[in-house]
């Protein structure tokens, strides 16, 4: 099933052949809306009808409803497809789901795939985000397909998990103690995928993407305590307490267990380096956590 959206600026292009996975999550979304804001026509899978209406009104956007456990919709959604982003819900399903989309999308005759990976992916990693990845990873390079590997270090926006403890009680908490990593915005993440989606020179490169400073939780923390104008507290707790305070709020346990992991991947300073990869593809610096902070005030408010 396809649902066509309705152009408001920009005319839609019946047979798009690039392909957005995972368009109505927070980077799917500010792909999608880049794509649009450059007249760039472009096909998204979703998983229902309720989510294809988010694309209602947005120019150029081709609609399709998608299952990554379902490989007959898979190669629908492929149809005609040359180039795609390939993003899913992290789960215990993620590299299954990315390996099935790996071996539709190379059935289909797709010729460059665009993989969001995550920072210093490797199949011998004690974290199961990074395992998973690398494995995708090499399915992709050893597909045949043109690619790209995009991997972010943690998203500052990822903040916004902590929100409701930050506008209740004022402070935030995490197992990671006084080590520095270099977030970075969604939002240069998705600069950083137009570009690489839509001009040449970018295949076979793996991107290691960060902002441009490497902060400390504190330090997070005091930036959000300038922008919202009131205190703002981080603290330090033993991943137990971290574990029980996601499972409480309904992670589930493999996902839970996952990001104590990648905190304690965190917590060794395995993610504090800067790279300038942001700038070389975009020709834009990474925004920093200030801006971060000032631009989301009101979602901490």
């Amino acid at each position: 099933m396809t649902i066509t959206t309705n152009s408001v600026s920009q005319p839609i292009a019946k047979n798009p052949t690039l392909l957005i996975t995972g368009a109505t999550g927070s980077i799917g979304t500010a792909l999608t809306q880049l794509l649009s804001q450059r007249g760039i026509p472009f096909r998204a899978m979703v998983r229902s009808p309720k989510d294809a209406e988010k694309f209602a009104t947005l120019a150029g956007a081709d609609v399709v409803i998608g299952d990554f456990n379902d490989a007959t919709s898979l190669a629908q959604a492929l149809m005609g497809i040359e180039r795609a982003f390939l993003l899913t819900n992290s789960s215990e399903q993620a590299k299954s789901q990315q390996l099935s989309f790996v071996k539709q999308a190379q059935k289909a005759g797709v010729r460059y795939l665009v993989k969001l990976s995550q920072l210093a992916a490797d199949k011998g990693s004690p974290v199961r985000f990074l395992r998973y990845h690398s494995v995708v990873e090499e399915a992709i390079r050893e597909s045949g397909m043109d690619f790209t590997f995009l991997r972010p270090n943690l998203f500052m926006q990822g903040l916004l998990g902590f929100k409701d403890s930050i506008i209740e009680q004022g402070k935030f908490f995490a197992a990671i103690g006084d080590a520095r990593i270099s977030a970075i915005d969604i939002r240069d993440i998705a600069d950083v995928a137009v570009a690489a989606l839509t001009k040449s020179g970018h295949e076979g490169k793996t991107y290691t993407l960060t902002g441009p400073q490497a902060l400390t939780h504190k330090d997070m923390a005091d930036a959000l305590s300038v922008s919202l104008n009131r205190q703002v507290t981080f603290i330090d707790v033993p991943s137990e307490a971290m574990r029980s305070a996601l499972l409480g709020v309904g992670f589930p346990i493999w996902q839970a267990d996952g990001l104590l992991e990648d905190y304690a991947h965190y917590s060794r300073n395995e993610a504090s380096f800067v790279t300038p990869d942001v700038q070389a593809v975009t020709g834009n610096s990474p925004r920093t956590f200030a801006t971060f902070t000032q631009d989301y005030t009101p979602a901490f408010s």
